[in-house]
């Protein structure tokens, strides 16, 4: 009840001219859905009565106020309390999981991993209506074109039986179940574990299971090979070097003379691997193999495949982090975008100053490090802030101010 009165005390709140638009997307959304053969029952359940959700509108647009470091990333998600209860998962469900496990090559504990990091293993699976959520993104703008794909991916799903309109909850942009899935992630991978001819990611542990494995299984998930560990960097190395892009033979990387953290060799794989550095040179290091990509298939966010990388080693009984990053604080979007706007000011092509470190920005951020004799990791750390910001300021004043130079090129 109270639940039917928060969206209620929503809805009353939607400008009315947002509505009318609304209500004209809507059928004419609802022609097109027809005609690609989703049926007037589905059609009825889910679209009947229907309402732009604010509250979704509202976290699409917003933007963080810090950017969080993968210490902070870590550190809310990889804790103690959390290993426990993963351990406790793997053993009461090892029956199944070592099912999965033996069907799919994915391990149980990388499994587990990605259950406690999308929904605190099944505590917190969202409670927004799914094609609500969807068609008010699908409807408002942004992305509209993937959300609207989307939102027909849902409605084919509710035709199909595998759940009911009003009970297909999830996030406010539209991932649902034990492990997220958006619904075209649901059409493409998900599969039936338990045999009851339909597919619940909600209330059906095996189905979900059996559908994250079969996702990473089908996006290249090498059985025996681990995800990322992390390594011990030589004194001269060449901070250029730690990048995704460049990838190098494992045995290269041990001539180079990186090691693995806790002693012993570095592992045997099949394919190349890359040295990141998420938190910058003073803080750890990982190798990351073929596996790491897979992760990054599912959430293209380096933190985040690192965050499964540690839990699944953890929650195997494996130890934590050995190094810790020796510069903290984070910049908050403001700041980042500051960085951006003064790195081409000083000759830095670093995109349109948006607030976030991607990969132009970085590229820049090394070049910068190069020329002003810094280790160049590409990494936005708050004393290279003010050191661009110091640069930036004499520059101005000097009226030597250029025109971006062109993009880094690959260190060998």
């Amino acid at each position: 009840m109270r639940k039917l009165f928060f969206l209620l005390a929503i809805w009353a709140t939607a400008p009315a001219f947002a509505q009318s638009d609304f209500d004209s997307w809507l059928a004419a959304f609802r022609q097109d859905a027809a005609a690609q053969g989703i049926s007037a029952d589905t059609l009825d359940a889910a679209l009947t009565g229907m309402r732009p959700v604010e509250r979704v509108i509202q976290l699409d647009s917003g933007q963080p106020e810090f950017l969080s470091t993968f210490a902070d990333y870590l550190g809310k998600r990889v804790t103690p309390g959390q290993v426990a209860r993963g351990q406790a998962k793997l053993a009461e469900h090892a029956e199944l999981l070592a099912a999965v496990e033996q069907k799919y090559g994915v391990p149980k504990n990388v499994l587990v991993a990605f259950w406690g990091l999308e929904t605190n293993f099944g505590a917190t699976l969202g409670s927004l209506n799914i094609p609500a959520s969807l068609a008010t993104l699908a409807w408002e703008g942004r992305r509209s074109a993937f959300f609207r794909k989307q939102l027909l991916d849902a409605l084919r799903i509710i035709d199909a039986g595998h759940v009911a309109a009003i009970d297909m909850n999830g996030s406010w942009a539209g991932a649902m179940g034990h492990m997220q899935f958006m619904p075209s992630t649901f059409r493409a991978y998900a599969v039936d574990g338990d045999g009851d001819a339909r597919i619940d990611l909600w209330q059906s542990l095996p189905d979900a299971m059996h559908s994250a494995a079969n996702y990473l299984k089908r996006a290249g998930w090498r059985a025996g090979e681990p995800v990322a560990i992390e390594v011990q960097l030589p004194a001269n190395f060449d901070w250029r070097q730690a990048r995704m892009a460049h990838r190098l033979p494992v045995a290269d990387w041990a001539a180079r003379g990186v090691a693995p953290m806790e002693g012993g060799a570095l592992p045997a794989v099949a394919g190349r691997a890359a040295v990141v550095l998420p938190q910058g040179w003073q803080g750890p290091a990982f190798m990351v193999f073929d596996n790491f990509d897979v992760v990054m298939d599912w959430n293209r966010s380096v933190s985040y495949a690192l965050s499964v990388a540690q839990l699944a080693q953890q929650v195997a009984g494996g130890s934590a982090l050995v190094a810790l990053p020796a510069e903290s604080g984070s910049l908050t979007t403001a700041q980042m975008k500051f960085l951006q706007t003064a790195l081409n000011d000083l000759g830095f092509d670093a995109g349109k100053p948006d607030g976030l470190p991607g990969p132009r920005t970085q590229t820049a951020l090394r070049l910068y490090q190069v020329k002003y004799q810094l280790p160049a990791d590409g990494y936005p750390a708050p004393s290279v802030l003010a050191d661009v910001g110091r640069r930036h300021a004499e520059a101005a004043a000097a009226g030597t101010l250029v025109k971006p130079a062109p993009t880094f090129a690959d260190a060998p």
